[in-house]
């Protein structure tokens, strides 16, 4: 018997510091396709380093975690294609891309916490290169660097850097794990943590031995080295990835610190997140060791009733043509062909009839509800493909806690309608709520790390990560 007084084990229980990233990315129209020219939106100014660098001060003093920056390579010129572009054109739909490495350095001046997670392709950049670049930034961010890695799926990418067509889906997760291989040995295995000395009254800056060739020689790469870049604060930045195809899974529980997966119900995200932490286990790594991120989109306000009013004003901002070319290159399902009122879900077309059943059984309310173009253009003007959390902060955090718990996530890649005015939302309305509920630490506590000290407490490669093996040890 118990006393009134007594504390269970599952109040004692610590909460989950859940972690923040905005999800962007440098062009007009992100994931909201037409709202670049809503009121509370500037990314019409995305090719201006002010708008850049005032949005990571947002972020940083609103007590987001990183800025996860998307990237794609090519057009997406499936809807009333062939490589056509004037539907993404009108509405700014993930076109034109900006690189979005270059803003980085002037974003982390500018900041003191903020992490960059930046995505760049193991496809179409040859590793010694890209090695050299997240190497420069890392230094010039001071460790606050994270790289997305990605193997690219467009079409159009793979025909703007000469190939005839993409590669092979599984074929580019294997070039992309020798990949790895490669800039591991540039990053952990060229220079020893004692190469450079800077002894400025003998005239030396680093000393010979201790910096070393890699001579790789493998079935895709073969780079001599030594890395052209001293190590930098993190030697490898901080690895994030995304995939939920099996070759994709595997490669995430071998390589990556931190995966995002996405899918509208958390009991769906968590068979993914079981998936990959039981294929890290076969790996030999601690599955604790790699984060998981998943992807909403909050529309949030005072109350349940105006958070609803706001949802209505921002669709109706939404571009009908951007919408389905966003369609078009996401599925490589071309809609220009079936009319406004066919219900998409009986069309005679396997892969989308497979996309919009699994649609209609689980995004929340379209149960029993016709899928035509209008229903998907409504579905995927507000935040893409992601689930939507609409209402006041106590429904929002309530909503968030839920999807933590029931789909084990450690975190969340918060996409803005508008952008500053999604995450000026969400820095008055959500982040108090979550801090209120000790959910989310504070930005002291983080000042002065690196991004992998972030996420997972220490500098560098974890020991049970397959690239801490390549570190050059001090005899």
């Amino acid at each position: 018997m118990t006393s009134s007084n007594d504390t269970s084990t599952e109040a004692q229980k610590p909460k989950k510091q859940l972690l923040l990233n905005a999800f962007v990315m440098t062009t007009p129209g992100h994931l909201s396709p037409g709202l670049w020219h809503h009121p509370r939106n500037k990314t019409d100014d995305y090719n201006k380093l002010k708008f850049w660098t005032s949005l990571a001060q947002l972020l940083d003093e609103g007590g987001f975690h990183a800025m996860f920056i998307a990237d794609t390579l090519g057009a997406y010129d499936v809807y009333k294609g062939p490589a056509n572009v004037e539907p993404v054109l009108n509405s700014g739909a993930q076109f034109p891309v900006n690189d979005p490495l270059y803003t980085v350095p002037a974003m982390a001046a500018a900041t003191k916490n903020l992490i960059f997670g930046v995505t760049a392709s193991t496809t179409y950049d040859a590793p010694y290169a890209l090695a050299r670049r997240f190497s420069t930034v890392d230094h010039l961010a001071e460790g606050r660097v994270a790289w997305n890695i990605v193997t690219s799926y467009l079409e159009s990418a793979a025909r703007n850097f000469g190939l005839e067509t993409q590669i092979e889906h599984d074929e580019r997760y294997r070039i992309a794990d020798e990949y790895m291989d490669v800039v591991y040995k540039l990053w952990e295995s060229s220079w020893r943590d004692d190469a450079v000395v800077r002894d400025r009254e003998k005239g030396q800056f680093a000393v010979a031995g201790r910096v070393r060739p890699i001579g790789h020689q493998g079935k895709y790469f073969k780079v001599p080295g030594p890395h052209i870049s001293e190590p930098s604060p993190q030697r490898t930045p901080f690895l994030f990835q995304a995939g939920t195809s099996k070759a994709g899974t595997e490669f995430g529980a071998k390589h990556a610190e931190a995966v995002f997966m996405g899918g509208q119900l958390p009991e769906l995200v968590r068979k993914s997140v079981d998936a990959l932490r039981s294929t890290a286990k076969q790996f030999g790594r601690d599955p604790s060791h790699i984060k998981v991120f998943t992807g909403v989109t909050i529309i949030v306000d005072e109350t349940d009733e105006k958070a609803q009013a706001k949802y209505k004003e921002l669709l109706s901002y939404g571009d009908r043509e951007g919408a389905l070319a966003l369609f078009g290159g996401w599925t490589g399902n071309d809609l220009s062909s079936f009319s406004d009122d066919e219900d998409l879900i009986l069309v005679d077309k396997p892969a989308i009839r497979s996309l919009i059943h699994r649609w209609s059984s689980t995004v929340p309310g379209t149960e029993g509800l016709k899928w035509t173009k209008a229903r998907i253009v409504e579905f995927l003007s507000i935040g893409g493909m992601m689930p939507k959390i609409i209402g006041s902060p106590k429904t929002v955090v309530d909503e968030l806690e839920r999807w933590a718990e029931e789909a084990d996530v450690d975190g969340f890649n918060l996409a803005h309608v508008v952008n500053p005015g999604s995450f000026e939302d969400i820095i008055e309305f959500v982040i108090p709520e979550l801090r209120r509920r000790g959910l989310l630490g504070t930005e002291a506590e983080r000042e002065g790390a690196t991004a992998r000290e972030v996420f997972l407490g220490q500098p560098h490669l974890l020991s049970d990560h397959p690239g801490h093996s390549y570190k050059w040890p001090i005899s």
